[in-house]
């Protein structure tokens, strides 16, 4: 428990006041981002983080997170208790302000925070309007204060409620339905994992989620903080050496890095600053990669590994198979853009170059057998990416010397301008003739593809060129691939991954998303990739017809018109399907149904890829036989 006198240097000096509230229930995406699940669960960051920054300053090692069953979210931490005294400019409790004044918080003017996520309680407002109801209990100075609000407005003045011999925070809000109009339910799962993220981000700290709802309960305490992290990110794999870990503190800013190779050919890096994940990287990911390719260049020279004639090794050969979590600590961080998701702070590119560069040679030169097995790997993976640029010269070339030929098998659609064309990437000769009967020409192209396409996970890219259908594909979308990829160069805004209802079509279709996210993921994060949804099921009855998608869907229709048994048609493939039913149930803008391909959590994602296509068994029996007993409809 924090000691109570630890709040003498915390209080209502240290909370400044910069701009009043309304304009959150008026326009909540400006605040949160959007108003679907992803906004409802970034409520419950606002008020988790803060009590995180408490963690990181030394005041607070436990934070539990719960889920009630009446639909709330309470976040209890023992910090050092949010400060209650009269607030100078507003007249009211330092807590009332915090709570009902946008922009008021604990990190302006440096008195509260050296390091932190964000802006202490700042987004505690946000939380508190976009709530029916927000209940605030803190354990401050041997006394419970309490207070509760309405809509983000204050039920009365805040009172004491009771004697205390701990500080620290509570928070319980109820999120708005008339906001949040998609779901108030929070996932637990996705609670979970950013819990576990936290706890391995920030030293000594126990993160505890309970969800009421199902009896569920977690707790997360690593002593190993960012190399557990590495640890639990390469359990899939098969490791190439020792884990690497250092942490040093220079110019203020404090770095942790942690890395371990594995024999995949993708990499996992992830950054984060003050606990912020920043997935675009900046200013401390180039220290981390400057450092890591000069230390590996270095000691493979001088060991003799690399000769005198060999090239340098470059930062795409030393990335291949590495697992690395980069967290810097950084005070007040200069981002670049409103979302936080890449660092601009110019000092943070030395400070991590610094930390990486004597330690992991220090690494190497202790561990000879990794250091070994390290450079072997990056070998390996520079011979490919030299194979790699013959073969996509070769490509280049041809297609240079053809007048840049598409693919003979695409039909391409007469439009020119990428923001209306579409590509159907349509499985088998036989649904891309109907495809290509059935489109309407101007904008829908076709490319049938031939069987399955080679698993990518398992390929790296000088083989991938080889590849004749990927090849095709690659040509036909115009962005090139690997280190001269383009995503402006784009051809079509909406790529749909056509394939069948079957066993066969949803690995097809596995094998092409595994492409696209490892090696063509700008396309997906563009929001450019689609899954098209064929039906299942077409019911007639007189002159009657109907297309059905599901299971469900069918039983209920069957009922309902009284259609026999003979009048329902199970389609088992799209070659099942003439060119004109092919249009009206998939390809028609205004009837089709087609899902949108994104990723939450890539590193959920990156997870997943590996499990299913990588080339550890294990995991992937265990994926199949956990989940085999809720697969319905299973055609072989």
């Amino acid at each position: 428990m924090a000691d109570t006198k630890t709040t003498q240097n915390y209080g209502a000096e240290n909370i400044q006041v910069l701009e009043w509230l309304e304009p959150v229930r008026k326009r909540p995406w400006m605040y949160i981002g959007s108003t679907d699940e992803r906004g409802l669960h970034h409520l419950v960051w606002e008020i988790v983080d803060n009590s995180i920054d408490e963690a990181m300053a030394g005041h607070c090692d436990t934070i539990t997170v719960t889920f009630g069953a009446d639909g709330s979210c309470m976040v209890e931490d023992n910090g050092r208790g949010i400060p209650v005294e009269k607030h100078a400019k507003t007249g009211k409790s330092t807590l009332e302000t915090i709570l009902t004044v946008l922009h008021a918080g604990g990190k302006f003017g440096w008195g509260g925070y050296k390091v932190s996520g964000g802006l202490h309680w700042v987004g505690s407002s946000v939380v508190n309007a976009l709530s029916t109801k927000l209940e605030a209990w803190v354990h401050r100075d041997g006394k419970v204060h309490y207070q509760s609000f309405s809509l983000g407005v204050s039920d009365g003045d805040i009172k004491v409620v009771g004697d205390t011999d701990h500080t620290g925070t509570i928070i319980r809000f109820f999120p708005d339905a008339s906001i949040f109009k998609t779901t108030v339910n929070f996932d637990y799962k996705t609670i979970i994992t950013r819990m576990r993220q936290q706890a391995y981000l920030t030293k000594g700290i126990k993160l505890i989620t309970i969800d009421e709802r199902s009896g569920e309960r977690y707790k997360f305490f690593f002593e190993g903080w960012v190399k557990s992290y590495v640890n639990f990110l390469n359990k899939n794999d098969h490791t190439i050496g020792d884990v690497f870990y250092a942490e040093k503190d220079k110019d203020d800013i404090m770095t942790e890095v942690s890395l371990q190779y594995n024999r995949e050919f993708s990499n996992n890096i992830i950054s984060f600053v003050n606990n912020i994940h920043t997935p675009e990287g900046g200013t401390h990911m180039t220290g981390f990669r400057t450092a890591l390719t000069r230390t590996i260049n270095k000691y493979a020279r001088d060991k003799g590994i690399l000769k005198e004639k060999d090239q340098n090794l470059t930062n795409e050969d030393v990335i291949e198979g590495i697992v690395v979590v980069l967290s810097v600590k950084v005070i007040d961080p200069q981002f670049e853009g409103q979302t936080k998701s890449k660092l601009g702070t110019p000092e943070a590119r030395g400070a991590v170059d610094s930390a990486m560069s004597a330690a992991f040679m220090e690494f190497l030169e202790e561990n000879p057998s990794s250091a070994k097995a390290i450079c072997e790997k990056v070998n390996l993976a520079a011979k490919a990416r030299l194979a790699a640029r013959a073969a996509r010269d070769t490509v280049i070339r041809k297609g240079a010397l053809e007048g840049m030929t598409l693919p003979g098998k695409l039909a391409d659609c007469s439009s020119k301008d990428p923001a209306v064309s579409e590509l159907y990437i349509v499985e088998g000769d036989s649904a891309g003739g109907s495809a290509k009967q059935g489109r309407d020409r101007e904008t829908q192209a076709i490319l049938p593809l031939r069987g399955k396409i080679l698993n990518t996970e398992q390929a790296r890219i000088d083989k991938i060129f080889a590849n004749e259908q990927i090849k095709n594909l690659i040509i036909a979308l115009g962005t090139s691939i690997g280190e001269t990829f383009d995503v402006s160069k784009l051809r079509y805004h909406r790529i749909v991954i056509m394939t069948d209802a079957d066993v066969d079509g949803a690995h097809i279709r596995t094998l092409l998303l595994t492409f696209f996210f490892r090696y063509m993921k700008e396309i997906v994060d563009g929001g450019y990739l689609y899954i098209a949804q064929p039906p299942l099921y077409k019911l007639t009855k007189g002159k009657n017809s109907w297309y059905v998608y599901t299971e469900e869907e069918k039983t209920a229709l069957v009922a309902e018109r009284d259609i026999i048994g003979d009048n329902v048609q199970r389609y088992k493939g799209l070659g099942e399907m003439n060119p004109e039913q092919l249009w009206e149930t998939t390809m028609d803008h205004d009837a089709r149904k087609m899902y949108r391909v994104g990723i939450d959590d890539a590193q959920a994602a990156d997870e997943m890829f590996k499990i299913l296509m990588g080339g550890e068994v294990a995991p992937r029996r265990k994926f199949i036989q956990s989940r085999a007993k809720s697969v319905k409809n299973l055609d072989v």
